[in-house]
């Protein structure tokens, strides 16, 4: 009888521990389960940590109004807001408000990225934005290369629109990872500005991308023309001078006040600008856009962007070119009774400035659809 309890005892002990040892194994198993099924969910940390704080950005002073320009011949005859670039034409530095330090993988990984979509986009353009992400502008591999996007911004607005329209950038930071702000007023008179900040940026975070499309937030762009176009260059992977897109040349500076792009002689005294591309979007390899920021920093800021970066060009003895693929004064039809937002007039091209967020969004899947057939292009209506 003692030797069947000790038996007894002796088994149940071994069951315990049985039971024991599958409790810590059933335990460590689901929090490995669990561990797993977060690791699926979570979001890139890039995604979902505030943007970097870097204290070069941040080490700028205010920048101060020179109000040695009021002393400008016919300084006081001029609109309000040539005044006012003129008081600021100085200031090149202001701090980041949203930042994206490793946005390319870091300095030495950027050259991973093939073609780094740099969009010029004021607060308020929320849904252009929203649709770009979505279509033409979504990060992706296209033949195994990298497309990557990015929106440059300032500020706009004052007091509590300013702090509602800033809170929205931050909102949109935090989900998408793909915004730089700079506090300066986000004006047509500040488009160079926002350019030469935007350089600045690259050269100290993404200097080896291999190519750019820099443009507006309303253009139409087929990226995946760009990826193929530019992939296709025998020459050049991004080392060697590239800048394309709508050629404009043997212009001069508009002088009539009632103008958008009016430009004074107190602003600019020549008669003449240099050959330029239309500043809706233009494509440039990353070693002319580095040669153009090494160039801004010796001409003084136009307000005209687009001749600007024509004036950069012209500094370092480059040249910018014609491509028939880029349409920034819009695609022409032949014919009034064809249907203009016919995808088969879009699906070859680079890019077309310029579309309404509904018909940029209707477009793009219009032309990416496998079934879409323009043998038959174009129907009259």
């Amino acid at each position: 009888m003692k030797k069947m309890r000790y038996i007894k005892r002796k088994t149940s002990v071994l069951i315990f521990a049985a039971v024991g040892v599958l409790l810590i194994h059933l335990y460590k198993d689901m929090s490995d389960h669990k561990n797993v099924g977060s690791d699926i969910e979570e979001k890139p940390p890039t995604a979902q940590t505030a943007p970097k704080v870097n204290s070069y950005v941040y080490s700028w002073p205010k920048c101060e109004r020179n109000i040695s320009a009021a002393n400008i011949s016919g300084f006081s005859t001029l609109p309000a807001h040539i005044q006012d670039f003129l008081y600021y034409r100085h200031c090149r530095h202001f701090p980041m408000l949203l930042d994206i330090p490793n946005k390319c993988g870091g300095p030495e990984d950027s050259s991973q990225v093939f073609l780094f979509l740099v969009i010029k986009s004021s607060p308020g353009n929320y849904e252009r934005r929203e649709v770009l992400r979505k279509t033409w502008a979504r990060e992706r591999q296209r033949n195994g290369l990298w497309i990557r996007r990015i929106f440059i911004s300032g500020t706009a607005g004052s007091g509590v629109e300013k702090m509602r329209l800033n809170k929205l950038l931050q909102v949109e930071q935090k989900l998408f990872n793909d915004i730089l702000q700079w506090d300066f007023a986000d004006s047509f008179f500040n488009l160079t500005l926002k350019q030469i900040l935007f350089l600045e940026w690259m050269e100290r975070n993404c200097p080896n991308t291999r190519f750019q499309l820099n443009g507006d937030d309303d253009v139409f762009a087929n990226t995946d023309n760009m990826v193929e176009y530019l992939h296709g260059l025998t020459d050049n992977d991004g080392g060697k001078h590239l800048f394309i897109g709508h050629l404009i040349q043997y212009v001069g500076p508009i002088r009539s006040p009632e103008n958008k792009y009016f430009v004074p002689v107190q602003v600019h005294e020549s008669n003449s600008y240099p050959p330029y591309c239309g500043g809706g979007g233009f494509l440039l390899s990353g070693y002319t856009a580095s040669v153009i920021y090494d160039m801004s920093k010796s001409i003084t800021l136009l307000p005209i962007d687009d001749v600007y970066m024509g004036m950069c060009l012209a500094k370092a003895g480059l040249k910018p070119e014609s491509h028939m693929g880029v349409k920034t004064a819009g695609l022409y039809i032949p014919s009034s009774k064809l249907d203009g937002y016919d995808p088969c007039f879009y699906k070859e091209v680079l890019l077309v400035h310029r579309f309404l967020p509904m018909q940029m969004f209707l477009m793009w899947h219009r032309i990416q659809n496998p079934e879409l057939d323009c043998s038959s292009s174009f129907k009259v209506l």
